[in-house]
């Protein structure tokens, strides 16, 4: 595809001059195409997961299997998108090691980043329900992450995801908001 800066012009939402690589704890938000509802439905203020729902868990889950030098935190899969609590404990990344044909390692990009992360946590999720029979599933393009830059915030962060399931009723991407 020929990019053209007419309809290609996404700008990209992360702070500017922040390194992604640093340790720390990142707020994540990741939405479906069109904020479609299949991840499951919220039922008695629980979120009941759909087959597509189990799968972005299972990957989620497996996350720090992955990138050993994160780990995870508070989290929930909700009908058309997942909030996480990503902890990024050291940025170097020995996972893209690259063997070649003299088995010296080429490192690719020696820096794990949180976009390196997510890009592997939707490529991963949408491969695994493609393979499960549903093919039209899309993420969208980007992501939110915050940053949690004290104690009490990723505790308000916390609070904000558990919480999340008994307020869908009032979400806007909720198709049957009350």
């Amino acid at each position: 595809m020929i990019h053209n800066p007419l309809i290609h012009n996404r700008k990209s939402i992360r702070l500017k001059e922040y390194d992604y690589s640093r340790p720390g704890e990142y707020f994540i938000t990741i939405c479906t195409y069109d904020k479609k509802c299949v991840f499951g439905e919220v039922i008695e203020e629980k979120i009941k997961l759909s087959p597509i729902g189990e799968i972005a868990k299972k990957c989620w889950e497996e996350i720090p299997e992955h990138f050993p030098k994160v780990k995870l935190d508070e989290y929930v899969i909700m009908p058309n998108h997942v909030h996480g609590v990503i902890i990024i404990t050291d940025g170097r990344d020995l996972i893209n090691q690259i063997p070649t044909e003299n088995n010296f390692p080429l490192m690719k990009n020696p820096k794990l980043t949180l976009g390196k992360i997510i890009r592997h946590y939707k490529a991963r999720t949408a491969k695994y329900i493609h393979d499960s029979g549903y093919g039209d599933f899309r993420w969208q393009s980007l992501f939110y992450d915050r940053i949690a830059r004290s104690d009490k915030e990723l505790d308000n962060i916390r609070d904000y995801i558990v919480n999340n399931p008994p307020k869908w009723y009032l979400d806007e991407e909720n198709p049957n908001k009350t």
